[in-house]
């Protein structure tokens, strides 16, 4: 096994040939912040969050897609990066329709706590209160699109752990969304195999179960951690 050496905010690392800088962080106990990564399914460096800057590289690189070389210096909390997350962390808030008092993850949602840990507690810029729709075509579930914030976390999960690929993303720009099936409410998608683990995957309240209220979300990620070991190990049960 090949391994490579780096340092990561002063402290020497040793990891496999192959990981990314977020992997070597987590694995010398070194947080980054970030929204979009989640374990167990592909990168895609969407949110921006865990931008690190890197010795002799001009440019601020996404830590879940940048792998590690030799002798790489990484740095993880400078002022510049700070400043980035904060104003990433603002401009989402003021993009979408987030109102946290009348969430289902109030309290249970990794926007939110991306917000503490980086220091926000207001926005800069204007708010532009879009006119997006609730989903609620689902039996079980449904899909606030005001508290998505297009990590597509969904669509990953429910192809690559799932198989299902009952989730997409359409359009661009400001017009950019998350769409079940050819643009089909939810529940007309013959697809969804009404698992779940969309709910578990999204880091805010934008899909929830039907039922819940203020601050009742709540996630098994136990169960797709299972799911993950399981398809890599070939260790299905039955």
């Amino acid at each position: 096994m090949s391994v490579r050496t780096l340092t990561i905010d002063g402290t020497p690392v040793a990891i496999e040939a192959g990981a990314t800088i977020l992997e070597a962080a987590k694995a010398a106990g070194i947080t980054i912040p970030t929204l979009c990564h989640l374990d167990g399914i592909s990168d895609i460096g969407a949110c921006r969050l865990c931008l690190v800057e890197v010795k002799g590289i001009n440019k601020l690189l996404p830590a879940c897609v940048t792998e590690v070389t030799e002798e790489m210096e990484v740095q993880t909390q400078t002022s510049k990066l700070q400043a980035y997350r904060r104003m990433t962390v603002e401009l989402l808030f003021a993009e979408g329709n987030h109102v946290c008092a009348f969430c289902v993850a109030n309290g249970n949602c990794e926007l939110q706590e991306v917000a503490v840990q980086v220091g926000m507690d207001h926005t800069r810029f204007p708010y532009r209160f879009p006119q997006r729709q609730i989903d609620v075509s689902h039996p079980q579930f449904g899909i606030d699109h005001n508290r998505c914030i297009l990590c597509t976390r969904c669509v990953r999960v429910c192809d690559e752990v799932e198989g299902a690929h009952v989730w997409d993303v359409a359009n661009r720009g400001e017009t950019c969304k998350i769409i079940s099936g050819m643009n089909q409410p939810w529940g007309e998608v013959s697809a969804c195999t009404s698992c779940g683990k969309c709910v578990d995957a999204c880091p805010t309240g934008a899909i929830f179960r039907k039922g819940t209220t203020t601050a009742e979300k709540q996630r098994d990620r136990a169960k797709l951690e299972f799911l993950v070991t399981a398809r890599e190990k070939q260790e299905w049960t039955r």
